[in-house]
């Protein structure tokens, strides 16, 4: 595994939920490892140091699923 991880928040697009403990779940722009920025869905500690697992999505992906999350009735 490499010992030189990072990630670089480029663009905080909005927070979904908060827990008790002050980490929210957010929608962000990030570039992982010094590669284009995709479209982030995880939860963050308060301080941006920790993160939960989540998934990166392409321009396109995000698109397609803002596509099918408006034909769902709620």
């Amino acid at each position: 595994m490499a010992d030189d991880f990072s990630f670089e928040i480029k663009k905080s697009c909005g927070s979904i939920s908060e827990s008790k403990g002050g980490w929210k779940l957010e929608l962000n722009y990030v570039s992982w490892g010094g590669r284009d920025a995709k479209y982030d869905l995880r939860s963050w500690s308060p301080d941006h140091v920790k993160m939960g697992k989540g998934i990166t999505l392409t321009p396109e992906e995000l698109s397609s699923l803002k596509n099918l999350l408006n034909t769902i009735e709620i």
